[in-house]
């Protein structure tokens, strides 16, 4: 008997120092699980966003402009909050647009890309201010590059943007870049038309100076 209380005094010495050290171990790995589930789920979410990317056939906007863009979004949901009432917008109906036309207006001072259905009807646009470029820097081929991306990463997102047909106007510098940005960015361009304004002999020239 005597050596049977020992057996289990010594077995339960043996499991008590045991729990406590389980309990010592559950207690510092807490964090560390709680942080590591954290990651595995932003990974997936960046997966997911990747995945997406590449099914759309979308290029990666730049850290900066990606930052510029959520700063403003974020002032503008600002403003509509300290406005005394919203206007109600009317809950636009999202059809899906295969076909579409891309206006390109490139001048020497900023680059607009509009992106209409075949009726005109706009479904996404970007300028150079929209993503945070200012002065000179709005009118070259770097920003006209991203902004269409802009446009065409709306429009494919929201109404399945599949081809267009372009259409530019003006000499400015972003005009290649804008078309070239809409080819890589996964669109289908069926034709480029050129409707800027030439002066068919123009206005009356001024007189010669007289001196």
């Amino acid at each position: 008997m005597s050596e049977d209380k020992k057996d289990k005094d010594t077995s339960a010495a043996k499991k008590a120092p045991d729990k406590k050290g389980e309990k010592k171990e559950e207690k510092k790995p807490a964090a560390e699980v709680v942080e590591a589930k954290e990651k595995s789920f932003r990974e997936e979410a960046d997966d997911l966003l990747r995945v997406k990317k590449d099914a759309l056939g979308l290029e990666e906007l730049p850290e900066e402009i990606k930052k510029k863009l959520e700063k403003k979004k974020i002032e503008n949901e600002q403003k509509s909050k300290k406005g005394k009432k919203a206007r109600k917008k009317k809950k636009r109906e999202i059809k899906n647009v295969p076909v579409g036309k891309a206006f390109v207006k490139a001048t020497y001072n900023n680059t607009i890309v509009t992106i209409t259905d075949l009726s005109g009807n706009v479904i996404s646009w970007a300028s150079a201010g929209i993503a945070g470029f200012k002065g000179p820097k709005k009118s070259t081929p770097y920003a006209a590059s991203i902004i269409t991306r802009i446009a065409v990463g709306k429009a494919k997102e929201e109404f399945g943007l599949s081809e267009v047909s372009v259409v530019v106007r003006g000499v400015g510098t972003g005009r290649e870049s804008a078309i070239r940005a809409l080819n890589s960015n996964g669109l289908i361009i069926n034709n480029i038309k050129d409707v800027t304004p030439i002066p068919h002999n123009g206005c009356r020239p001024k007189k010669p100076r007289r001196v």
